[in-house]
């Protein structure tokens, strides 16, 4: 039996899986994996006029590795919603900024989906548009102390040689050793 909303909903063309197969015909090739994970997340997402929190949120779209510390950011003012600090109860809706500073970067994000459930990578990605600048760069530095595999013990030379650049390492470092300290 179809129910009035249902009559509204194909009148409006707002049904779930019209969009969804709009997004798999629109061209672009989607893995059949991830369409299914697509699916699945659409279907634990909040209902109609429903909202989720943004402690959530950002779990779920893998912003951070759990909820706890999502709330704990929000708590601690690391997270901004359209600019203003949030309590982790903050409802989210699909078009706000969110920014996150989390492990010494920023994530700026776009709100694209909303979603309760924590899901894979791939669909987690099409949850927002992530305009956050460029990670810095990783700086190439040989790990001092390092031994070839398979090299066996280290001889009393050995030890003494690797102690004696850990300790210059340490002074360089700490500027005792002239110069300017190393910047890391």
């Amino acid at each position: 039996m179809v129910s009035e909303d249902d009559i509204d909903r194909a009148q409006a063309g707002d049904t779930a899986g019209d969009t969804a197969s709009a997004d798999r015909t629109a061209g672009s090739a989607v893995d059949p994996k991830v369409a299914a994970a697509i699916a699945a997340a659409e279907a634990a997402g909040p209902a109609s006029g429903e909202s989720v929190r943004i402690d959530s949120w950002i779990w779920a779209v893998r912003l951070v590795k759990t909820r706890s510390v999502g709330a704990t950011a929000c708590r601690g003012g690391h997270v901004r919603v359209n600019g203003e600090r949030v309590k982790p109860a903050h409802s989210v809706r699909v078009g706000d900024e969110v920014r996150l500073r989390h492990e010494g970067r920023e994530r700026i994000v776009v709100v694209k989906r909303l979603i309760r459930k924590r899901v894979g990578a791939p669909v987690a990605a099409q949850c927002y548009v992530d305009n956050s600048p460029p990670p810095p760069p990783r700086e190439a530095v040989a790990p001092i102390g390092v031994r070839d595999r398979g090299t066996g013990r280290p001889t009393k030379r050995d030890r003494r040689e690797l102690e004696r650049l850990r300790d210059l390492e340490r002074l360089r470092d700490a500027g005792g050793l002239g110069g300017r300290p190393r910047e890391r």
